[in-house]
């Protein structure tokens, strides 16, 4: 398998008409000038600019980076595709979304970003079953974004220069909004923003990837709000809403169990039953392909001699600052987890045990001991301190493997491969002194214990593998692993004869639970004639239950979440009882006590944004299912494995291509 990062196929020229051209970065930069943002002339702009360009010179790798991203959107959307869809599939070209051919450059820029994302949120490599996720979700967002420019021409939607200029001088970037060069006493200043677009000292690439970003997402906010302009929410909705979360009753219950109250002898199921039980539930009785597989686990965890030296490594990084060594410069060693650093001002109650336990007790400036959490050892300096918190900084040495560690243990991982090569799986294991074990799955649920999901091993196992072959090694965050396929078994059914144990379970439970709604029947009828609930359960031998307050939405302890039991107590009055509700194979029977209403004065508080949430939430909703209807009709050509896992000796070159 060739690594698709590394496969050295020339990609089609990119087509390089623009959908509109850019506004000359000079221009763009006058459009934005002093005489825009109330200052009285370039002067006044230069020294209220001059002390925050500084800062912005600090921050202009940071910012490069965010308008970067709508660079890459760029690219997929005006320099990666073919809009006529005539060119067929050719070099460099690892698929198409409705006859517009998909390149391997616009792909690998996509994949490239998503992975450094990954890569910078985690300290750990990242490993080859992520790098495969990666790969598919770079091509699952390429096809939307292909989906969405082509709905963007068909519908003629497109963003004008006034309304560029708007977005830019009073709408930036979100992550600029952030940005430190930009607050005044902590919170966004749009002068300063304003000040930066229009001062000379920034670069014209700067304002150029600005309004790259502006091209890009004015005319999909334009899509979205046609997608979603039709969903609204009355007041009486958002009411509704409101009381769904804030109404609350108390209830006391009784529960007829049907599985001890009801005798299996009291219920019998028929062959034809089963039969047509097992005809109406087709989908339940489906098997997923599955598989059995030998695997031999590398787990990384650190070992014991590696948090020995974890610990060692704290000890030492604490003496070379008491003898005088900057705390601050001591962060940057190797060995120390990007979790350092200032903690600010918490309470016992928000840090781990063992470590809120050693920083109260420390004096204001005194360097503890390396403290042991499960996060790794802590070397905590307080700063200050209060009555009931504390401000302190620390030095993390997380639990990871030292580099002799690793090494052995990639060591071995070339080892067991090279072995598996040439021998079975149980071979390879006995020369390196390995366990192997029997791992079962499916298309499903590619799961082995030790290793987590194993995705990787499964698409192998099915996709790629024969019985007795062994599988190259593979990675998780876990572990490395190897497998070795014993067993493949084609989707299918479970049979009738098989199933005819589970359905007879299954209809027996159904019947139980309708002679305990009989029974139910009689018993709230004796209530309702008169009778106590109390009195009546504790004839029968039933326990009255007490639960609440709680709200439509909440879980309730012995009754489940949103279901008929849950809501039952909402339509009775103060002393009510029920019908009997099924719910979880049980029965209940409900008796108000107590209820407590929704605030209205609240609510006039509250309607505003639990509104907006509502609509976030229906337009999230309404966006995922109208890209999900766009990609169910679209004819989507996914040949990455072709060309990505080609030879490249076998890959002919294109005419005038430099080939290589």
């Amino acid at each position: 398998t060739v690594d698709a990062r590394k496969i050295l196929i020339t990609p089609k020229t990119c087509q390089r008409e623009r959908l509109r051209s850019p506004i000359p970065a000079i221009t763009f930069r006058g459009l934005l000038g002093y005489d825009h943002i109330g200052c009285d002339s370039a002067r006044d702009l230069q020294r209220s600019c001059r002390s925050m360009m500084r800062q912005m010179r600090e921050n202009t790798k940071w910012i490069m980076l965010v308008t970067a991203l709508a660079f890459v959107g760029l690219m997929v959307f005006q320099w990666g595709m073919d809009i006529t869809g005539q060119s067929g599939l050719s070099i460099g070209e690892i698929g198409s979304v409705n006859g517009a051919p998909v390149s391997y450059e616009v792909w690998n820029n996509t994949y490239q970003s998503l992975f450094n994302q990954v890569q910078l949120s985690q300290e750990d490599p990242v490993t080859s079953q992520q790098t495969r996720d990666i790969e598919d979700a770079a091509w699952d967002e390429i096809v939307n974004q292909f989906l969405i420019q082509q709905e963007l021409e068909r519908r003629g939607i497109v963003v004008t220069d006034e309304e560029l200029l708007a977005a830019a001088r009073f709408n930036p970037p979100p992550e600029l909004r952030t940005n430190p060069a930009f607050l005044t006493d902590g919170f966004f200043d749009i002068q300063k923003y304003q000040a930066f677009l229009a001062s000379p000292t920034v670069d014209d690439l700067t304002l150029l990837q600005l309004e790259a970003y502006y091209r890009s997402v004015i005319p999909q906010n334009k899509l979205m709000r046609q997608v979603t302009s039709d969903i609204y929410f009355t007041d009486a909705a958002v009411w509704r809403e409101y009381q769904d979360r804030n109404e609350k009753i108390s209830v006391s219950y009784v529960a007829l169990n049907p599985a001890q109250r009801v005798d299996d002898s009291a219920v019998t199921v028929t062959s034809d039953e089963v039969r047509e039980y097992y005809d109406d539930h087709e989908d339940e009785f489906a098997l997923p392909a599955q598989a059995t597989v030998r695997a031999v686990i590398l787990d990384k965890t650190p070992t014991p001699e590696d948090t020995l030296a974890m610990g060692a490594l704290a000890a030492e990084l604490r003496q070379e600052i008491i003898d005088g060594a900057d705390f601050e410069d001591v962060l940057g060693r190797p060995g120390v987890g990007t979790g350092s650093g200032d903690l600010g001002w918490f309470t016992r109650d928000l840090m781990p045990e063992e470590f809120s336990d050693v920083a109260f007790a420390a004096a204001v400036g005194e360097l503890t001991e390396p403290v042991r959490t499960t996060f790794g050892y802590h070397l905590i300096e307080v700063q200050d301190e209060a009555e009931d918190s504390v401000q302190a900084r620390h030095i993390l040495i997380p639990f990871v493997r030292t580099e002799e560690s690793e090494l052995g243990l990639y060591t071995l991982a070339d080892s067991l491969e090279a072995l598996g090569e040439s021998r079975t799986i149980a071979e390879a294991a006995s020369t390196l002194t390995l366990a192997v074990e029997t791992a079962f799955l499916s298309t499903d649920f590619a799961f082995v214990a030790g290793a987590g999901q194993v995705g990787e091993g499964a698409d192998w196992a099915f996709e790629e593998a024969l019985v007795g072959d062994v599988s190259p090694v593979l990675e998780t965050r876990q572990a490395f692993y190897m497998l070795e396929l014993v067993e493949l078994r084609e989707a299918g059914a479970i049979s009738l004869a098989d199933a005819t144990g589970s359905i007879e379970q299954t209809v027996k439970t159904a019947k139980k639970v309708e002679r305990a709604q009989e029974e139910g029947e009689e018993i709230v009828a004796q209530v309702r004639g008169g009778a106590d609930l109390a009195a009546i359960a504790e004839e029968k031998g039933l326990e009255i239950q007490m639960a609440g307050p709680y709200a439509r939405v909440d879980f309730v302890p012995g009754m489940g979440q949103l279901n008929a039991a849950v809501g039952a107590g909402f339509g009775l009055n103060i002393e009510d009882v029920s019908s009997p509700v099924a719910a979880n194979n049980n029965v209940f029977i409900i008796e108000l006590t107590e209820y407590f209403g929704p605030d209205s004065t609240a609510f006039v508080v509250e309607r505003l944004p639990l509104r907006n949430e509502m609509l976030g939430l229906a337009q999230q909703t309404r966006l995922q299912e109208w890209l999900q209807g766009l990609r169910d009709v679209a004819r989507i050509i996914d040949q990455r494995d072709e060309v990505l896992n080609a030879d490249p000796a076998d890959a002919q070159q294109p005419i005038g291509g430099f080939g290589f």
